[in-house]
């Protein structure tokens, strides 16, 4: 078992940091491979992966949990579940919120040109960082704002120089609403950030009063991903009506190749990974890892499949780079060296002048 003292130090920090970038760098080129590599008719289900990426979350999450309570799973279960049944409920919360936040980003796809909506999807860690100082009381100094707005700034320009060129992804402006879209995005930030929060806020909770054993975080991932899987279900419901497209009315595994399996994997040890995350981080440094793996996905893009490598690119990979590396650790300011005082001498112990007088 790790110790207390590890889980809280820079080290461990540092390790989730780069879990995190390999994990979201992962998961982008798959989904990427995935997406562009196959007939559109052979196409999964973005609804049906998320459905079975969240049923991978909660028997992950169900395995760590029965390791860490020693194999009481079922007792936990009846503690953390069955007995409390509002306590479970605080976790529909942020469920209900990242299902607000994915239904609002289609929208904004919809209406906004995907260079737009991602330069203004990056608000999401300013707005995470505010959320955090409103519902955490967590301080932030002057240099790590600036560091949070410029990593904004860098991701939104590797991206602008990622999609630049790829009008073909654009819709006509006469089907675009701006203003629908800006709106969508912005809810769908606070909705991001709120959820986030909350869930940190959630499992970083005390015992509280009651004296009871505080919930571990494999157990409050147990209670997001059943949550998700409801929510999801309806929607997929929903979605098989008679009024749906032909792609949301296919089969279960339609689609479903090795690489498909593949990135469920990555998904679901990533929703791992982000609860790990938020129990001894905290959601600023996911969306910093988040804005590194922007970085390093395009990179690894350019060995991969030959994408070339613009200015743009690298100075945003610059100003990211820099944002990440002065957040983590602020600048100290000097210290003002003080003048050494004499000491006074005390003159009760101090010889008498008839001692100092030559006999």
């Amino acid at each position: 078992m790790l110790s207390s003292q590890f889980l809280a130090s820079p080290q461990f920090k540092l390790i989730l940091l780069v879990g995190m970038v390999l994990q979201n760098s992962a998961t982008v080129l798959v989904g990427r491979y995935t997406r562009s590599s196959v007939p559109a008719s052979e196409l999964y289900v973005v609804n049906h992966l998320i459905l079975i990426t969240e049923l991978g979350k909660l028997l992950l999450s169900c395995v760590f949990e029965h390791f860490t309570t020693g194999g009481k799973f079922m007792e936990s279960i009846q503690a953390n579940i069955i007995d409390a049944p509002y306590d479970a409920l605080k976790i529909l919360v942020p469920a209900l919120l990242y299902l607000v936040q994915n239904s609002l980003l289609y929208v904004a796809l919809s209406n906004l040109t995907a260079p737009i909506f991602q330069v203004t999807y990056q608000a999401k860690l300013v707005t995470t960082a505010v959320v955090s100082v409103m519902m955490l009381n967590r301080k932030y100094s002057f240099q790590q704002w600036v560091c949070l707005v410029t990593l904004s700034i860098g991701v939104a320009i590797v991206v602008l120089g990622e999609t630049g060129d790829k009008k073909k992804d654009e819709v006509p402006s006469g089907e675009q609403s701006l203003t629908t879209g800006l709106f969508a995005v912005t809810v769908a930030c606070c909705s991001s950030a709120l959820a986030g929060v909350y869930f940190e806020k959630v499992v970083k909770a005390g015992p509280g009063a009651q004296k009871k054993k505080p919930v571990s975080v494999w157990m409050r991932n147990i209670q997001l991903a059943f949550f998700t899987i409801v929510t999801a279900s309806m929607k997929d419901l929903f979605s098989g009506s008679p009024t749906s497209s032909s792609s949301e009315s296919q089969p279960y595994f339609h689609g479903f190749t090795t690489w498909v399996w593949i990135l469920v994997g990555l998904q679901a040890g990533g929703g791992l990974l982000v609860a790990a995350v938020i129990k001894y981080a905290d959601n600023v440094l996911k969306g910093l890892a988040t804005g590194v793996s922007v970085c390093f996905a395009t990179g690894v893009s350019t060995v991969l499949f030959g994408t070339p490598l613009s200015s743009q690119f690298s100075l945003g990979a610059l100003l990211i780079l820099v944002s990440v590396y002065f957040f983590s650790n602020p600048i100290k300011p000097k210290e003002k060296s003080t003048p050494q005082q004499t000491p006074v001498q005390d003159v009760s112990r101090s010889p008498s002048n008839d001692q100092l007088l030559p006999k």
